[in-house]
């Protein structure tokens, strides 16, 4: 299969590096090599307070991504025999294995994103092989990939190294009845969701994601978010994949 696999994104929050590592590393040879890490910083706090998880302050959830960051990536590049260490203050680690590794070579593809105007695009242009602007109109996704892409270029990286991504809420129907009901379905009310999402028909939502891609959008992940409808997959892979290829 060519289907990639990934998260965009799993919170540095949720998981301990090391063995987030070992784990991606493992499904990344399980699958042949169609793995992507997308890791974020965390920025909901409810889905932290469900499940016990400690939701420190935004400027230690940074400090804790780049950190995480460092040890997953040390730890794919370690040659196999050798040890991997790092003296840090979240995550210290002594003499790793760090094993297993990734299929692919240079590591499984790392996924940054998020609109932050300072850390999030130098760590993206230090660790990502892709940047994502997620949940924003086209015109601000533009914003954020130049903004990156200077970046990029101010410390000496080649913008065009790095993948260029959004992504949005789709929400498909032939008629306002449909798009009504898969809206509600979602817990979104329709007339917000056509303004902060690729909402509407098949040629409405091929038009939005035009604009994607005039704004510099190499991919666009579409989230689905009633995963029981699967006639909406059915319509979205009848109806828009054919005119995006």
């Amino acid at each position: 299969s060519a289907i990639r696999l990934g998260t965009l994104v799993t919170s540095a929050t949720f998981r301990l590096p090391g063995p987030l590592a070992v784990q991606v590393a493992g499904v990344d040879q399980m699958s042949g090599g169609r793995v992507e890490l997308g890791l974020g910083a965390g920025w909901f706090e409810a889905e932290h307070t469900a499940y016990g998880i400690p939701f420190p302050p935004l400027g230690e959830r940074f400090d804790r991504l780049e950190e995480q960051l460092a040890v997953i990536t040390g730890m794919w590049a370690t040659e196999p025999g050798a040890t991997f260490s790092h003296d840090g203050p979240h995550y210290p680690v002594a003499d790793s294995p760090a094993l297993a590794k990734p299929t692919q070579s240079g590591g499984v593809p790392i996924i940054i994103g998020g609109g932050g105007a300072r850390r999030t695009p130098a760590l993206a242009i230090r660790y990502a092989a892709e940047f994502n602007a997620p949940f924003t109109p086209a015109d601000e996704a533009g914003r954020l990939f130049e903004r990156v892409r200077g970046a990029a270029r101010d410390a000496g990286r080649d913008p065009s190294s790095l993948t260029y991504s959004a992504a949005q809420v789709v929400c498909l129907g032939k008629d306002d009845a449909t798009l009504r009901r898969r809206a509600e379905a979602i817990g979104r009310d329709l007339d917000e969701l056509r303004q902060n999402g690729l909402t509407g028909s098949t040629d409405e939502i091929v038009d939005r994601l035009g604009t994607f891609a005039e704004a510099g959008a190499e991919r666009v992940y579409l989230q689905v978010l009633d995963l029981a409808d699967l006639d909406h997959l059915a319509d979205i892979a009848d109806g828009v994949l054919p005119q995006l290829t």
